[in-house]
């Protein structure tokens, strides 16, 4: 399976992850978090399980094997997450943790995975006496790796001395625009709420043309950010619903269709009448384990767990993965985006014709995502509701 391929594979997972956090976790607020970082700790607890548990892992992330999963994420590592500033791109951050008890060292064949595919760096602590200064060490690192935007991945009480493992993941992105918005014309124009009630929130416009796709029911914005001296094209999709309360209908299209996305991104700049997008900044926390049970994903969770592949210890028998925590934080205004995270068949629709003059004015709740456009990586995804809610 090429790289294009398992992506096509993850992007189908992630949306379908995406549709669920959605509809669950965030059906009242809005949302931030990155599919592609909770399914790179999965891959990572794939590789150090087998039997049933490896079984189930494999077939939540599409995948055939662990091979398969390691070869994805190292391409990741070394394609798509590299620091793009040096050469004038986005800048990137990508870091993966494990913490493991003391009394349980790592097998030398697990460790080589943890070190040469993720990267990750593997820490021996102490659960059953320092509990709480392990969840301090973990937040620490969460932190430095995300410029400081994610302060708290794991919350208070979430490590205790019967901890035997966290795995953890941290993305940083910051990209300015190709074309910066003009803040002197940003201003105040009413967003519609859900209840039907309107605010009144800072937009930011622009008289330039745009790249904006029109089809049955929603437009979608693209905003490319400075690209840098390597091939990689980061941008950000606006999926904004005709409907002001079209945005439940409109994640159940994009979830709904094996490789939805990439046959509706927008490819052609368009003159726009009226264009405004609004400023916004979100942080969210997601317990990404009790999500995933709900979806089927048991058994790395519970007393069933076969992660006899991590540790050179009878112990092994015995472990299993805590909790898996997400943390995302995103900030969009006029000169780009700031955002963090510490966690088929393609098939091609037409657009609808566009009109010489079309608007795009985001005045109601959208989805949102950063994707990578040579790989279709996506980075984060998630929605808003109220700009003016943190």
């Amino acid at each position: 399976m090429d790289l294009r391929e398992s992506i096509r594979s993850q992007t189908d997972v992630a949306l379908s992850l995406t549709k669920h956090v959605l509809q669950t976790e965030a059906k009242d607020s809005n949302l931030v978090f990155s599919p592609l970082s909770i399914h790179v700790v999965l891959s990572l607890i794939a590789a150090g399980s087998s039997g049933p548990t490896l079984d189930q892992l494999l077939s939540f992330l599409k995948s055939k094997s662990n091979d398969q999963l390691s070869s994805f994420s190292s391409e990741l590592v070394s394609v798509v997450f590299a620091d793009g500033s040096p050469a004038g791109g986005p800048r990137l951050s990508f870091a993966n943790g494990v913490w493991l008890d003391k009394s349980l060292p790592l097998k030398p064949s697990f460790k080589q995975v943890v070190d040469d595919v993720y990267k990750a760096a593997s820490n021996l602590v102490d659960f059953q006496t320092k509990a709480v200064q392990v969840a301090e060490e973990v937040n620490l690192w969460a932190e430095k790796e995300t410029s400081g935007l994610i302060k708290e991945v794991l919350p208070p009480g979430s490590v205790d001395a019967s901890t035997r493992l966290i795995f953890a993941n941290a993305l940083y992105f910051k990209g300015a625009w190709n074309e910066a918005f003009d803040a002197s014309r940003t201003k105040d124009y009413d967003f519609h709420l859900i209840n039907g009630s309107s605010i009144a929130v800072p937009f930011m416009t622009s008289k330039k043309k745009q790249s904006v796709g029109v089809y049955d029911g929603f437009k979608v914005l693209g905003l490319p950010y400075k690209q840098g001296g390597d091939k990689r094209r980061f941008s950000m999709y606006f999926f904004l619903p005709d409907a002001k309360d079209g945005l439940h209908g409109l994640i159940e299209k994009v979830s709904s269709e094996p490789g939805f996305l990439e046959s509706h991104l927008p490819n052609q700049q368009v003159e726009l009448g009226e264009f405004r997008i609004p400023r916004f900044k979100i942080s969210f926390a997601l317990k990404a384990s009790e999500v995933l049970k709900r979806l089927g994903l048991n058994l790395p969770f519970s007393s069933e767990a076969c992660l006899t592949e991590m540790v050179d210890s009878p112990e092994g028998r015995d472990l299993y993965v805590s909790s898996i925590f997400r943390k995302s934080f995103i900030e969009v205004n006029e000169e780009g985006t700031e955002a963090a995270a510490a966690t088929s068949a393609v098939i091609t629709t037409r657009s609808v014709r566009i009109p010489s003059k079309i608007d795009f004015v985001a005045d109601h709740p959208f989805l949102f995502l950063i994707r990578e456009n040579a790989t279709g990586v996506v980075l984060f995804i998630g929605h808003v509701l109220n700009p003016l809610e943190n």
